[in-house]
């Protein structure tokens, strides 16, 4: 469970923090939201940069990709902390922006930053496998990261919405490839059953080239 204690530390500029508030509302259809405190439009690309899981744009409302987009910039763009943004922004998105609503003649929402370190000091770890920043793993590609979890073997994609999660049975391993999407549970892209004694690191290997193959080439690739 996350306490106060893994929230960002209090610094000279967390009176100004705490002063920050958000505003998100539609224009012709297109969300848009603002650190209304500094006048400024909240960045797709800084979170883009931290992870990939909607190019197009941010949402909320619900538990998908756009609203996970829009957790990981405002928690970014709040404690300016890439670390904790990464281990935090699913279960934020899943406590808070999943429930923000435009409501009110204005048609729009608002976030203080009060209510931002309300919600993460009580929040509790997701229990799907998220991006937490990780470390290198020496079998896999560059672009993906081991992740600590207690429960289970987790491997993150840093440029994309896939996981690798490995279940220990009784005589073999369960490793699936997943993507959250636009959905409010993880779905299996793909699967290997291995026996016991078998190599289960070869198996991960064969996941993360398959994760490759699912993605789509940019438009006027080959």
């Amino acid at each position: 469970m996350a306490s106060s204690e893994s929230v960002p530390v209090a610094s000279p500029a967390q009176s100004h923090r705490d002063a920050v508030e958000y505003v998100g509302f539609r224009v012709d259809g297109q969300a848009v939201v603002l650190n209304l405190s500094e006048h400024r439009r909240l960045s797709l690309e800084r979170s883009l940069d931290l992870v990939n899981h909607s190019p197009s744009g941010f949402e909320w409302g619900y538990s998908g990709s756009g609203p996970a987009q829009l957790a990981c910039a405002l928690l970014l763009d709040y404690y300016d902390d890439e670390q904790f943004a990464r281990e935090h922004y699913i279960a934020f998105r899943n406590q808070v922006v999943s429930q923000l609503e435009c409501d009110g003649a204005a048609a729009c929402w608002h976030l203080p930053g009060e209510e931002i370190d309300a919600a993460m000091a009580t929040l509790t770890d997701d229990v799907v496998a998220l991006a937490d920043g990780g470390r290198p793993s020496p079998t896999l590609p560059e672009n993906w990261r081991a992740v600590s979890r207690p429960d289970r073997r987790v491997f993150q994609r840093a440029d994309r919405d896939h996981y690798i999660v490995i279940g220990d049975g009784s005589d073999e391993w369960l490793v699936v490839l997943c993507s959250q999407g636009d959905r409010a549970y993880p779905a299996p892209l793909a699967h290997r059953t291995v026996v016991e004694g078998a190599d289960v690191e070869q198996v991960i290997q064969e996941l993360a080239e398959e994760s490759n193959d699912l993605i789509e080439p940019p438009e006027g690739e080959h």
